[in-house]
């Protein structure tokens, strides 16, 4: 019988223990390697991100941007699975949508030469291109689309609605689709033939 389990008040792993160790690993202003520590699984913890980006813990919003903006910096996909991870402990949470919401951009250049510069609800900053494409996934009945763009690896943003309806109006044609230039790529949106014409 294994006798590994740590024995505290409570045997599951808390959102306190694991926001202690997230501090104590975080060295400078960067971003933690979390893809660089692989501690074991310590089982699911109460958490949950909501498509609106707030977090949850045991149900209730976590009111503290600067805890959620430190939960967020160890927060890692594995397959389709989201895990918060530190050099000693990984616990999974639950993720309605994308871990991330994209709540602005800014704008450079024009056309081909443009450039996306989105901001995201923990304050992340990410420029739209090869290495961080932009995404629009269609609901299959309904046909809503929901845009995305790569924040970090495997991390998504969803693009808030009035983004969204921002970046349409700077939309262009190209090879076929309407779609957005940045970074020197081109991310088809949807068909031009889809769209009203006239």
């Amino acid at each position: 019988m294994s006798e590994n389990k740590i024995t505290t008040a409570s045997p599951t792993p808390s959102a306190e223990g694991i926001a202690a160790a997230a501090k104590a690993a975080q060295k400078g202003r960067g971003l933690p390697p979390v893809d660089k520590w692989n501690p074991e699984f310590c089982g699911d913890l109460d958490m949950r991100i909501a498509r609106d980006g707030t977090w949850f813990y045991l149900g209730t919003p976590i009111g503290r941007p600067e805890m959620v903006r430190l939960f967020s910096t160890i927060l890692r996909k594995d397959g389709d699975d989201y895990f918060l991870v530190t050099p000693v402990e990984k616990v999974g949470i639950t993720v309605d949508d994308a871990p991330f919401v994209a709540i602005d951009f800014e704008v450079a250049g024009t056309g081909a030469d443009q450039t996306l510069t989105f901001l995201t609800n923990v304050g992340d900053s990410t420029v739209a291109g090869p290495d961080a494409p932009i995404r629009v996934a269609r609901d299959p009945e309904t046909g809503e689309p929901s845009p995305y763009v790569l924040v970090r690896a495997n991390l998504e943003a969803l693009i808030d609605r009035k983004s969204f309806y921002r970046l349409v109006e700077i939309g262009a044609h190209h090879d076929g689709w309407f779609g957005l230039w940045s970074g020197g790529a081109f991310f088809g949106v949807i068909p031009s033939s889809e769209l009203p014409q006239g």
